[in-house]
């Protein structure tokens, strides 16, 4: 059975521009994984801002959204306590509150792997000392 893919911000990024340095990785890892990718609507909003001057980013975005391909799977309103948790054991990172919610994300599907390109999961921890599965390019 194949795991879970959590896709964080950087990975989305990174797949969709080009002149991103791990474009290349993250376009053929990608483009390889079964979907649909599980993430938050803080990564969302991370990537709509990231790709704000890209056209064709937010375009390409937009698209793996409506197709499902990359699909919101987390409710805030049932892990607010256990997100600000993080938040909170993780203030000298510091911790985004996107990260936080991929880290969550990452206790309720144990069969997980978080696609991303920010190297703060290697300190990241999920249910207080287990190490995140990552796909990673380091």
């Amino acid at each position: 059975m194949a795991r879970t893919i959590l896709i964080d911000t950087g990975a989305v990024v990174a797949a969709l521009i080009k002149r991103d340095q791990y474009h290349e990785w993250a376009r053929s890892n990608f483009e390889s994984l079964a979907s649909p990718c599980l993430t938050c609507e803080a990564v969302l909003s991370e990537c709509f801002f990231l790709l704000g001057r890209s056209h064709s980013g937010k375009k390409a975005f937009s698209t793996l959204l409506e197709r499902g391909i990359i699909t919101v799977d987390f409710s805030l309103r049932e892990q607010l306590g256990d997100t600000l948790h993080l938040i909170q054991q993780y203030r000298d990172t510091p911790m985004s509150f996107a990260d936080a919610c991929m880290v969550r994300m990452s206790e309720l599907h144990q069969d997980s792997r978080v696609f991303t390109t920010d190297s703060d999961f290697k300190t990241y921890r999920r249910n207080g000392r287990q190490t995140i599965p990552l796909l990673a390019p380091w």
